[in-house]
């Protein structure tokens, strides 16, 4: 199939196949804004508070509720990611945590690509105040992904014996940059 083009005053579609419109590859509109309609792109949120998370080993967090999935690449069952196409992808995850064991030795973030892990570590010696109800934890990576390639979220509470808790405001975000 050869790619078509539609022209007109509101801007330029491109698509793919005999029938120009039924599948929008790319637009650009009037004011040269550009959206891709089949580019992967996912935001999920955990579903409710993620409470008593037990110390010591890596507990996959369930983002289980997608505000969106625009290319069907994300299992919100089994909380995975699958790259549709080889290229790299920005992941990000923005957790609200709560009941952080201060005598940890430290909490870790772990996206577990199947090309590598990345990790982000925070000693909780270095948050001040003995009082911290809610914790915001962010991370970010640009991962090298190859199609079927998968990726998941995982933390780790290392060193306590206390239980810490994921709340509502947790998120993940994955799309294709380049």
């Amino acid at each position: 199939n050869v790619p078509l083009t539609q022209r007109d005053r509101s801007g330029l579609t491109i698509g793919l196949g005999s029938a120009l419109g039924t599948t929008s590859h790319m637009v650009i509109d009037a004011a040269g804004a550009i959206t891709k309609p089949l580019q992967p792109a996912v935001q999920a949120q955990v579903n409710g508070n993620q409470l008593n998370i037990t110390a010591g080993s890596l507990y996959t967090i369930p983002f289980s509720t997608e505000t969106f999935d625009q290319n069907a690449d994300y299992n919100n069952s089994t909380y995975t990611f699958t790259a549709p196409v080889t290229g790299r992808y920005f992941i990000g995850v923005q957790a609200t945590i709560g009941g952080m064991p201060s005598g940890s030795d430290y909490f870790q973030y772990a996206v577990q690509t199947s090309n590598r892990t990345y990790n982000v570590t925070v000693d909780p010696d270095n948050i001040s105040g003995s009082g911290i109800v809610y914790y915001g934890f962010p991370f970010t990576v640009l991962a090298d992904m190859d199609a079927s390639d998968t990726a998941i979220v995982k933390f780790l509470v290392q060193g306590s014996t206390n239980t810490t808790d994921f709340y509502g405001e947790t998120y993940l975000s994955i799309y294709l940059v380049c």
